[in-house]
């Protein structure tokens, strides 16, 4: 087995030093290059290397030159092909359909990949090595293997596979499907022939479907030409394909395309503890590649971070971890996480702070449940109150403590958020609690709960308000015994399917009366293969096929509008839907009103829009 290296390589001259002739396999990523795990081509990468092969790396190429995409030669056995971090579309464009004008995953913040980065990419590689295998995975490849809505252009896109020109498709975390495939590439099956790798999409003839008989072990769901002109088909459909996403007992899932046919084979199995550990201490620089001259603004704010788990039980609707990482929770061992503590505070640029540890989720670390070894429930979804579940957070607190004690760490920070649902189901959690406020938090909790009309939290399978109630009343018993004024942060949305003007007056009085506001405000987006996506785009629930009210236009600007009453460009808008809801009485001079009923001109603040805000 080769040495790892410092970086993989970008260039010619980097593969001459390392006395590499011919690389195995050269991934291509809309990102730049940025040698830590929080990038999944610098994550899969060194995961290669150290399965024993040697790994190449073309960072964000030009899609207009063929020269980037020369600049490694031709690979022994792949190409893997990625959009980066992000789906191009969410990353290229605003939730207004602007065009961003950075790209924190770019030197500098340059723009510097295209729209629709994993076809473009895949085209152009496809024509300059006709026959070599092309494996296309992450983010914008996973959350687009079926048909689905596409918010950007406005209509039901095909599968990805179906539009580039891939030989297989990876989903979730790809690790162990690609050093599957990798291996059967190298004892000398054709990329055409292996179909059978869970944790992938593969494609086939129409010829081969027209007559077969059905198998036991595949689910067929309503086609493309079904679900792009019949929108309670497409609902049908995405409900069937979510009950699949399981490692142990999701079954085959097709579903036809007009050239094609896409099939999903099973979730891959959740990594061991082990092997998550051998994942992150990997010997990651957790900088940037040396070639560049310009800083990666997405780097510094997780440069110094620990990842503790992956997946996430909490199945929110808008959520699409539940088609990526699963819904099934899996920790590394507190003595990994130590070690690779340690590690950092050898590292140059550590001043003491590590910035987070955690995961989708930082408190579902080490919580388990029994039915998870042999699937999670097929027909409900996990929650708090699950007598199955075990919500204990023993486990993290001991992991804190540990970290805390580390010569070289000042402080330890939880900058993933928190669940507060699980913190409430917990008996012994007021240790945990206690500890990250006095510990590991800077003034302010983040949570996110999202909203408080009951309405709307089920539509996102978010919990109710009383345990938003419950959990205040908590944490402000907590903050007085350790004498710290601290503050919740809470992420709120608006614009969700299911949520009304109506709606959004009652999360305003909430904050009014409790005396909250927030800044981090997020306008509902549809990003690909989410169960919310499936309701914008049908107005149905997909589970129960019942009509959703879905905002749009102008009421999307109210409802946002109505979230940040107090700003003054908000002002007309904030009336507009007050007067549209019937609710007069919150405008005026009381102690209840959200606004004055005359706008009165702050000096120095201008009614003028303010710049949107960057959202990746």
């Amino acid at each position: 087995m080769m040495k790892q290296p410092a970086f993989l390589p970008m260039s010619k001259q980097e593969c001459k030093s390392l006395e590499i002739e011919q690389l195995d396999i050269i991934l291509i990523s809309g990102d730049a290059y940025v040698d830590h795990p929080s990038f999944g081509a610098a994550l899969i990468g060194r995961v290669l290397w150290d399965a024993g092969y040697t790994v190449g790396i073309i960072a964000q190429p030009d899609w207009k030159r063929d020269e980037d995409f020369l600049r490694l030669g031709r690979p022994r056995l792949f190409f893997g092909i990625t959009s980066g971090n992000v789906d191009s579309m969410v990353n290229n464009l605003t939730p207004n359909l602007k065009r961003r004008s950075s790209d924190v995953y770019s030197p500098g913040g340059a723009l510097r990949r295209p729209d629709r980065a994993l076809i473009v990419y895949a085209n152009k590689v496809h024509a300059l090595f006709p026959g070599v295998p092309l494996i296309l995975g992450g983010i914008e490849a996973s959350l687009r293997r079926f048909a689905h809505y596409d918010y950007w252009s406005d209509s039901v896109r095909q599968s990805i596979l179906a539009d580039a020109p891939g030989d297989l498709l990876i989903y979730g975390m790809g690790e162990n499907p690609l050093k599957e495939m990798a291996l059967r590439l190298e004892k000398g099956e054709r990329a055409d022939e292996i179909r059978d790798v869970a944790g992938t999409a593969v494609k086939d003839e129409v010829s081969r479907w027209k007559n077969a008989s059905p198998r036991s072990d595949c689910l067929i769901i309503p086609s493309f030409s079904d679900v792009s002109t019949d929108k309670k088909k497409y609902a049908k459909a995405f409900a069937l394909h979510y009950g699949e996403q399981d490692p142990f007992h999701g079954r085959v899932v097709v579903q036809a395309h007009p050239k094609t046919i896409i099939i999903q084979n099973r979730p891959a199995r959740p990594l061991a503890s082990a092997e998550l550990d051998s994942i992150y201490e990997l010997p990651f620089r957790r900088e940037a590649h040396p070639s560049y001259k310009e800083t990666i603004p997405a780097l510094e704010p997780v440069r110094f971070s620990i990842t503790s788990h992956r997946g996430c039980f909490g199945s929110c609707s808008f959520c699409a971890l539940t088609h990526h990482q699963g819904r099934i929770v899996q920790s590394r061992s507190i003595d990994s996480i130590m070690r690779e503590a340690a590690a950092l505070t050898n590292m140059r640029g550590f001043k003491g702070i590590i910035q987070d540890v955690g995961g989708p989720t930082a408190n579902m670390y080490g919580l388990v449940c029994a039915r998870w070894k042999s699937g999670a429930c097929r027909d409900k979804l996990c929650s708090a109150d699950c007598p199955s579940l075990d919500t204990d957070h023993s486990r993290q607190v001991e992991l804190l403590r540990r970290l805390r004690s580390i010569p070289g760490v000042r402080r330890v920070f939880i900058g993933s958020g928190i669940r507060h649902d699980l913190i409430m189901a917990d008996s012994k959690s007021s240790n945990y609690l206690h500890d990250s406020m006095q510990h590991h938090v800077c003034d302010h909790l983040k949570i996110a709960p999202e909203h408080i009309s009951s309405g709307v939290t089920a539509c996102m399978n978010k919990p109710p308000k009383e345990v938003l109630d419950a959990f205040r009343e908590r944490f402000k018993q907590v903050s007085k015994e350790i004498g710290k004024e601290q503050y919740i942060l809470p992420y709120l949305m608006s614009g969700h399917p299911g949520c009304t003007i109506s709606d959004m007056i009652e999360l305003a009085e909430y904050l009014r009366d409790h005396h909250m506001y927030t800044e981090q405000v997020q306008d509902f987006t549809p990003s690909p293969m989410t169960v919310s996506t499936a309701m914008y785009y049908t107005g149905l629930d997909p589970f129960t096929l019942e009509s959703i009210h879905v905002p749009k236009g102008r009421e999307k600007k109210i409802q946002r509008a109505l979230l940040q009453y107090r700003d003054p460009r908000n002002y007309d808008l904030v009336k507009e839907g007050l007067r549209e809801a019937r609710r007069g009485d919150l405008i005026g001079e009381g102690r209840r009103c959200l606004i004055p009923a005359r706008f009165a001109p702050t000096p120095g603040v201008s009614r003028r829009p303010a710049a949107k805000k960057r959202n990746v």
